[in-house]
């Protein structure tokens, strides 16, 4: 699919099958998956020690995982730039699709 802009989506549902479409790289997904896993856990340090900076590392290690992936291996510049809220929304639906075995690790 060209590139897309965020009016041309009516909904999350006709966004995640154009995510899943940018992320067919399956180094990218690993990366998605551990970024995401990192991102929890600091989320987590921060609901223990309630220190904001866990925030900061939530943030920083959910994008940066996903940005290696887009830019080193799928080769694709990450939804996120065009699609900020859909594509959070699709890394987390991604995230637990992966867990479900319902898209490849």
């Amino acid at each position: 699919m060209p590139h897309a802009h965020a009016k041309e989506f009516e909904s999350f549902a006709a966004f995640y099958p154009y995510y899943l479409n940018e992320h067919r790289d399956r180094t990218c997904r690993r990366l998605h998956f551990v970024g995401s896993t990192v991102a929890l856990f600091c989320l987590v340090a921060l609901v223990i020690t309630g220190n904001a900076w866990w925030l900061l590392g939530a943030a920083v290690s959910g994008y940066a995982f996903a940005w290696v992936g887009h830019f080193g291996f799928e080769k694709n510049r990450p939804a996120t730039f065009r699609h900020p809220i859909y594509s959070l929304m699709g890394d987390w639906v991604m995230y637990a699709d992966i867990w479900r075995g319902r898209i490849p690790f």
